[in-house]
């Protein structure tokens, strides 16, 4: 089976682990149910969960303590992009493709929305410790991971510097620490709780933080690039939103070639860590490298 085919099929199947944990819309609030589907099952990537499952079944895990995790995964990132589409953020009307949930929702359902997703995530991820299989130990540390990596130390702390720069020139350093964490750190989550919960030591699960870290800060670089050179009907939204919001990106700083060798560097650097780590996961080498040669 070729790698395509290997991650279709493993889309596919973290697409029914969606499907399994989201709620039923009903009761008098189920529209917000509904309006967290809209958002959750609009499609993309799923790269986040694909990581964490790769890296806990290559440091030997098999059972399925991971799958609400890996769902609560997906709800924060899905949660991150909905805001993301706002009007007083980005103000974008498409995402993947069809219309943002703002759009179709209303801009206060589409706030309610994420707050909801983001709120059902742990809801979702602590549903673990009911496992028959659970050590609540590993569980425990992978949800101060998750809340971490989510919160003022991670994702937001580098949303709240991008917005608050936005429109200035930024320093390269600024540049990438909002990068490392606004994308990056829901990426080193990720890995990071797939080797957690798996029983990997401390010296691994560092390893593979600086592993995604590198994954994270390349495929940001993709994304500044794929702003200028791809079209919207390719990628699913509109194209040179960062030069309408006026950000300092990779290619800004460093022009294009620059940008496209650094993340060609960033990649191969995280994959000769990945070499290193035994035993050897051949598909999630594949799956890093795919990342600085995507189109969407």
């Amino acid at each position: 089976m070729s790698f395509k085919e290997e991650q279709k099929k493993r889309t596919e199947q973290i697409e029914r682990i969606l499907v399994r944990y989201l709620p039923k819309p009903e009761g008098e609030q189920k529209l917000i149910m509904e309006a967290m589907e809209y958002s959750l099952m609009a499609g993309g990537k799923r790269l986040r969960p694909m990581l964490m499952r790769e890296t806990y079944q290559m440091f030997g895990g098999i059972s399925e303590v991971v799958c609400p995790f890996m769902a609560a995964m997906e709800m924060i990132h899905t949660y991150s992009l909905v805001h993301d589409d706002l009007p007083a953020m980005d103000n974008d009307d498409y995402r993947r493709g069809r219309r943002t949930t703002h759009v179709v929702y209303g801009e206060d359902m589409g706030i309610l929305a994420g707050d909801a997703l983001l709120n059902y995530a742990f809801e979702t991820a602590a549903t673990a410790f009911d496992m028959p299989d659970a050590d609540c130990r590993r569980v425990g540390k992978a949800m101060q991971i998750l809340a971490k990596k989510a919160g003022i130390y991670g994702m937001i702390g580098g949303q709240v510097v991008d917005v608050t720069l936005t429109g200035q020139k930024i320093a390269g350093e600024t540049l990438d620490f909002i990068y490392r964490l606004k994308t990056g750190a829901l990426i080193e989550s990720a890995m990071m709780i797939g080797a957690v919960l798996a029983g990997a030591g401390e010296e691994d699960v560092q390893k593979m933080a600086s592993v995604a870290g590198k994954v994270g800060l390349a495929f940001q670089i993709q994304d500044d690039i794929l702003d200028v050179t791809s079209t919207a009907e390719v990628l699913g939204k509109p194209i040179h939103s960062d030069e309408k919001n006026e950000k300092t990106t990779y290619v800004t700083w460093k022009g294009l070639e620059a940008a496209k060798a650094e993340a060609e560097r960033l990649s191969k650097e995280a994959i000769a860590e990945l070499d290193s780590l035994r035993p050897k996961d051949s598909f999630l080498a594949e799956l890093l490298e795919s990342l600085i040669y995507r189109k969407k």
